[in-house]
Protein backbone atom coordinates (compact mmCIF):
# COMPACT_ATOMS: atom_id res chain seq x y z
CA UNK A 1 0.00 0.00 0.00
CA UNK A 2 1.35 3.48 -0.78
CA UNK A 3 1.98 6.14 1.57
CA UNK A 4 -0.25 8.15 0.39
CA UNK A 5 -3.58 5.76 0.63
CA UNK A 6 -2.16 4.55 3.66
CA UNK A 7 -1.99 8.59 4.78
CA UNK A 8 -5.60 8.99 4.00
CA UNK A 9 -6.65 5.78 5.69
CA UNK A 10 -5.22 7.14 9.27
CA UNK A 11 -7.13 10.68 9.05
CA UNK A 12 -10.46 8.60 7.93
CA UNK A 13 -10.01 7.36 11.45
CA UNK A 14 -10.52 11.01 12.65
CA UNK A 15 -13.19 12.20 10.46
CA UNK A 16 -16.27 12.38 12.12
CA UNK A 17 -18.49 12.25 9.26
CA UNK A 18 -17.47 9.26 8.31
CA UNK A 19 -18.80 5.95 9.24
CA UNK A 20 -16.54 2.43 8.90
CA UNK A 21 -18.80 -0.14 10.32
CA UNK A 22 -17.69 -3.61 11.40
CA UNK A 23 -18.17 -6.69 9.68
CA UNK A 24 -20.20 -8.15 11.94
CA UNK A 25 -22.09 -4.90 12.00
CA UNK A 26 -23.29 -5.26 8.71
CA UNK A 27 -23.80 -9.27 8.60
CA UNK A 28 -25.95 -9.25 12.09
CA UNK A 29 -28.18 -6.06 10.53
CA UNK A 30 -27.43 -4.29 14.44
CA UNK A 31 -25.21 -1.35 13.38
CA UNK A 32 -25.81 1.60 16.27
CA UNK A 33 -26.98 4.05 13.62
CA UNK A 34 -29.84 2.35 12.11
CA UNK A 35 -32.66 4.01 12.90
CA UNK A 36 -31.36 6.81 14.74
CA UNK A 37 -29.10 8.55 12.03
CA UNK A 38 -31.50 11.77 12.25
CA UNK A 39 -30.97 12.02 16.55
CA UNK A 40 -27.48 10.81 17.24
CA UNK A 41 -25.82 12.19 13.62
CA UNK A 42 -27.07 14.71 12.39
CA UNK A 43 -29.31 16.20 15.31
CA UNK A 44 -32.57 16.47 13.32
CA UNK A 45 -35.59 15.54 12.02
CA UNK A 46 -34.24 16.10 8.33
CA UNK A 47 -34.93 14.21 5.14
CA UNK A 48 -32.13 11.84 4.65
CA UNK A 49 -30.69 11.58 0.94
CA UNK A 50 -28.37 8.67 0.17
CA UNK A 51 -25.70 8.59 -2.85
CA UNK A 52 -24.60 5.17 -3.71
CA UNK A 53 -21.38 4.60 -5.00
CA UNK A 54 -20.65 8.35 -4.64
CA UNK A 55 -16.38 7.82 -5.24
CA UNK A 56 -14.97 11.05 -3.73
CA UNK A 57 -18.29 12.65 -2.40
CA UNK A 58 -18.42 15.29 -4.95
CA UNK A 59 -21.53 14.83 -5.85
CA UNK A 60 -22.99 14.54 -2.27
CA UNK A 61 -21.31 17.72 -0.99
CA UNK A 62 -22.56 19.86 -3.69
CA UNK A 63 -26.18 18.58 -3.43
CA UNK A 64 -25.61 19.32 0.35
CA UNK A 65 -24.53 22.88 0.39
CA UNK A 66 -27.18 23.81 -2.10
CA UNK A 67 -29.90 22.17 0.33
CA UNK A 68 -29.40 22.74 3.79
CA UNK A 69 -32.25 21.32 4.76
CA UNK A 70 -31.53 17.95 3.68
CA UNK A 71 -29.12 15.50 5.10
CA UNK A 72 -26.93 13.62 2.26
CA UNK A 73 -24.91 10.42 3.19
CA UNK A 74 -22.40 9.25 0.39
CA UNK A 75 -21.76 5.47 0.16
CA UNK A 76 -18.54 3.55 -1.32
CA UNK A 77 -16.16 1.00 -0.56
CA UNK A 78 -13.27 2.95 -1.44
CA UNK A 79 -11.59 4.70 1.87
CA UNK A 80 -9.28 6.46 -0.52
CA UNK A 81 -11.58 7.70 -2.34
CA UNK A 82 -14.32 8.77 0.37
CA UNK A 83 -11.77 10.66 2.38
CA UNK A 84 -11.65 13.37 -0.30
CA UNK A 85 -15.20 14.12 0.57
CA UNK A 86 -15.07 13.85 4.08
CA UNK A 87 -12.12 15.90 4.19
CA UNK A 88 -13.89 18.78 2.75
CA UNK A 89 -17.25 17.86 5.20
CA UNK A 90 -15.17 18.31 7.86
CA UNK A 91 -12.86 21.43 7.02
CA UNK A 92 -15.92 23.47 5.83
CA UNK A 93 -18.24 22.31 8.97
CA UNK A 94 -20.65 20.76 6.96
CA UNK A 95 -23.59 19.78 9.52
CA UNK A 96 -25.63 17.59 6.54
CA UNK A 97 -23.31 15.59 5.25
CA UNK A 98 -22.09 11.85 6.21
CA UNK A 99 -20.00 9.16 4.57
CA UNK A 100 -19.79 5.49 5.30
CA UNK A 101 -17.42 2.96 3.70
CA UNK A 102 -19.24 -0.11 3.05
CA UNK A 103 -20.80 -2.43 -0.04
CA UNK A 104 -23.55 -1.33 -1.23
CA UNK A 105 -24.81 -5.35 -0.69
CA UNK A 106 -25.27 -4.29 3.02
CA UNK A 107 -26.78 -1.11 2.85
CA UNK A 108 -30.12 -2.26 4.55
CA UNK A 109 -28.18 -3.35 7.83
CA UNK A 110 -27.37 0.65 7.76
CA UNK A 111 -30.72 2.53 7.70
CA UNK A 112 -34.08 1.48 9.00
CA UNK A 113 -37.72 1.48 7.63
CA UNK A 114 -38.79 4.75 6.06
CA UNK A 115 -35.07 6.40 7.40
CA UNK A 116 -34.69 6.93 3.76
CA UNK A 117 -36.30 9.91 1.49
CA UNK A 118 -34.46 9.48 -1.72
CA UNK A 119 -31.77 7.41 -3.37
CA UNK A 120 -29.14 8.45 -6.25
CA UNK A 121 -27.71 6.48 -8.46
CA UNK A 122 -24.36 8.44 -10.36
CA UNK A 123 -22.73 6.55 -12.77
CA UNK A 124 -22.62 3.35 -12.03
CA UNK A 125 -21.28 0.45 -13.52
CA UNK A 126 -23.86 -1.04 -15.81
CA UNK A 127 -22.75 -4.74 -15.11
CA UNK A 128 -23.08 -5.96 -18.29
CA UNK A 129 -24.70 -9.61 -18.47
CA UNK A 130 -24.11 -9.65 -14.46
CA UNK A 131 -28.16 -8.34 -13.70
CA UNK A 132 -27.45 -9.63 -9.94
CA UNK A 133 -24.91 -7.18 -9.06
CA UNK A 134 -26.62 -4.00 -11.06
CA UNK A 135 -27.93 -1.28 -8.88
CA UNK A 136 -31.24 -1.01 -10.02
CA UNK A 137 -31.88 -5.15 -10.23
CA UNK A 138 -34.59 -6.22 -8.38
CA UNK A 139 -32.23 -7.86 -5.69
CA UNK A 140 -31.34 -4.33 -5.10
CA UNK A 141 -34.42 -2.35 -5.10
CA UNK A 142 -36.07 -5.18 -2.99
CA UNK A 143 -33.16 -3.91 -0.09
CA UNK A 144 -33.78 -0.35 -0.92
CA UNK A 145 -37.63 -1.10 -0.03
CA UNK A 146 -36.42 -1.85 3.13
CA UNK A 147 -35.56 1.66 4.57
CA UNK A 148 -37.19 4.15 1.98
CA UNK A 149 -40.26 6.27 3.08
CA UNK A 150 -43.68 5.35 0.90
CA UNK A 151 -42.69 8.01 -1.99
CA UNK A 152 -39.39 7.44 -1.72
CA UNK A 153 -37.88 8.65 -5.54
CA UNK A 154 -34.52 6.94 -6.84
CA UNK A 155 -32.42 8.98 -9.41
CA UNK A 156 -30.77 7.61 -11.98
CA UNK A 157 -27.78 9.44 -13.48
CA UNK A 158 -25.92 7.75 -16.14
CA UNK A 159 -23.71 7.66 -19.25
CA UNK A 160 -24.86 4.33 -20.26
CA UNK A 161 -27.59 4.20 -22.21
CA UNK A 162 -27.76 -0.16 -21.25
CA UNK A 163 -27.89 0.93 -17.82
CA UNK A 164 -30.76 3.56 -18.33
CA UNK A 165 -32.62 1.09 -21.00
CA UNK A 166 -32.97 -1.52 -18.47
CA UNK A 167 -33.74 0.80 -15.36
CA UNK A 168 -36.32 2.06 -17.27
CA UNK A 169 -37.62 -1.95 -18.24
CA UNK A 170 -37.33 -2.61 -14.38
CA UNK A 171 -39.66 0.36 -13.28
CA UNK A 172 -42.54 -0.46 -15.95
CA UNK A 173 -42.00 -4.39 -15.37
CA UNK A 174 -42.99 -3.31 -11.81
CA UNK A 175 -45.13 -0.81 -12.17
CA UNK A 176 -43.08 1.36 -10.74
CA UNK A 177 -44.16 5.60 -11.14
CA UNK A 178 -41.76 7.19 -13.21
CA UNK A 179 -41.49 11.13 -13.17
CA UNK A 180 -38.80 11.94 -15.54
CA UNK A 181 -36.73 10.29 -18.16
CA UNK A 182 -34.33 11.24 -20.89
CA UNK A 183 -31.50 10.24 -22.59
CA UNK A 184 -29.55 13.46 -23.86
CA UNK A 185 -30.44 15.71 -20.51
CA UNK A 186 -28.21 18.61 -21.43
CA UNK A 187 -29.65 18.53 -25.12
CA UNK A 188 -32.83 17.90 -26.50
CA UNK A 189 -34.51 16.32 -23.05
CA UNK A 190 -33.37 19.52 -21.12
CA UNK A 191 -37.23 21.73 -21.41
CA UNK A 192 -39.00 18.10 -21.25
CA UNK A 193 -37.45 17.61 -18.12
CA UNK A 194 -38.65 20.66 -16.38
CA UNK A 195 -41.85 20.31 -17.69
CA UNK A 196 -42.23 16.63 -16.24
CA UNK A 197 -43.76 15.57 -12.73
CA UNK A 198 -40.39 15.14 -10.74
CA UNK A 199 -40.55 18.58 -11.28
CA UNK A 200 -43.88 19.59 -9.75
CA UNK A 201 -42.93 16.52 -6.65
CA UNK A 202 -39.70 17.96 -5.70
CA UNK A 203 -39.70 21.20 -6.84
CA UNK A 204 -37.98 23.14 -9.81
CA UNK A 205 -34.90 23.36 -7.30
CA UNK A 206 -34.35 19.01 -8.24
CA UNK A 207 -34.23 19.64 -12.22
CA UNK A 208 -31.74 22.51 -11.67
CA UNK A 209 -29.01 20.47 -9.34
CA UNK A 210 -29.27 17.93 -12.65
CA UNK A 211 -27.69 19.98 -14.14
CA UNK A 212 -25.83 21.93 -12.15
CA UNK A 213 -24.46 19.56 -9.86
CA UNK A 214 -21.87 17.11 -12.24
CA UNK A 215 -19.41 14.29 -10.48
CA UNK A 216 -16.13 14.32 -11.76
CA UNK A 217 -16.98 11.64 -14.54
CA UNK A 218 -19.26 13.21 -15.60
CA UNK A 219 -18.06 16.40 -16.56
CA UNK A 220 -15.36 14.05 -18.40
CA UNK A 221 -17.97 12.55 -20.73
CA UNK A 222 -19.81 16.07 -21.25
CA UNK A 223 -15.79 17.50 -22.65
CA UNK A 224 -15.85 14.23 -24.90
CA UNK A 225 -19.67 14.54 -26.14
CA UNK A 226 -20.92 11.86 -24.63
CA UNK A 227 -24.78 12.33 -23.66
CA UNK A 228 -26.35 11.64 -20.26
CA UNK A 229 -29.36 10.25 -19.25
CA UNK A 230 -31.86 10.58 -16.32
CA UNK A 231 -34.14 8.82 -14.87
CA UNK A 232 -36.58 9.40 -11.53
CA UNK A 233 -39.19 6.50 -10.62
CA UNK A 234 -40.99 5.74 -7.64
CA UNK A 235 -39.60 2.90 -5.71
CA UNK A 236 -43.15 1.87 -4.35
CA UNK A 237 -44.06 -1.74 -4.97
CA UNK A 238 -45.89 -4.67 -3.44
CA UNK A 239 -44.52 -8.03 -3.14
CA UNK A 240 -40.87 -8.72 -4.73
CA UNK A 241 -39.74 -6.94 -7.56
CA UNK A 242 -38.81 -8.87 -10.89
CA UNK A 243 -36.75 -9.30 -13.69
CA UNK A 244 -37.83 -6.99 -16.92
CA UNK A 245 -37.90 -8.04 -20.25
CA UNK A 246 -36.77 -6.05 -22.36
CA UNK A 247 -33.77 -5.06 -25.86
CA UNK A 248 -30.78 -6.28 -23.77
CA UNK A 249 -29.43 -7.30 -26.89
CA UNK A 250 -29.49 -3.95 -28.47
CA UNK A 251 -27.64 -2.02 -25.89
CA UNK A 252 -24.98 -5.02 -23.86
CA UNK A 253 -22.64 -3.90 -27.23
CA UNK A 254 -22.71 -0.10 -26.52
CA UNK A 255 -20.71 0.13 -23.17
CA UNK A 256 -21.29 3.14 -21.98
CA UNK A 257 -21.55 5.64 -24.86
CA UNK A 258 -23.85 4.58 -27.45
CA UNK A 259 -25.55 6.80 -29.14
CA UNK A 260 -28.97 6.06 -30.37
CA UNK A 261 -29.47 7.23 -34.21
CA UNK A 262 -32.00 9.92 -34.44
CA UNK A 263 -35.71 9.82 -34.81
CA UNK A 264 -35.90 6.68 -33.21
CA UNK A 265 -37.65 7.21 -29.36
CA UNK A 266 -36.77 4.13 -27.35
CA UNK A 267 -39.26 4.57 -25.21
CA UNK A 268 -42.08 4.07 -27.70
CA UNK A 269 -39.98 1.98 -30.25
CA UNK A 270 -38.61 -0.39 -27.60
CA UNK A 271 -40.97 -0.34 -24.81
CA UNK A 272 -45.06 -0.25 -24.14
CA UNK A 273 -46.32 2.31 -23.04
CA UNK A 274 -48.25 3.01 -19.63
Amino acid sequence: MGKDKLRKFQENETFKCLIQPATSEVLNCDHPMKGNWGRDFFGNDNPIVLELGCGKGDYTIDLAERNPSCNYIGVDIKGARLWKGAKYAEEHGLKNVGFVRTRIEFIESLFAPGEVSEIWITFADPQIGREKKRLTAPLFMNRYRNFLKPGGIVHLKTDSRYLHEYSIAMARQNDLKILAYGTDIYGEDREQLYASELSSVSGRSAIDALFEVQTFYESQYLAQGFPITYLAFLADHTGDYISPEWAEDLWKDEGHHFVIPSGLPVASKFYPEG
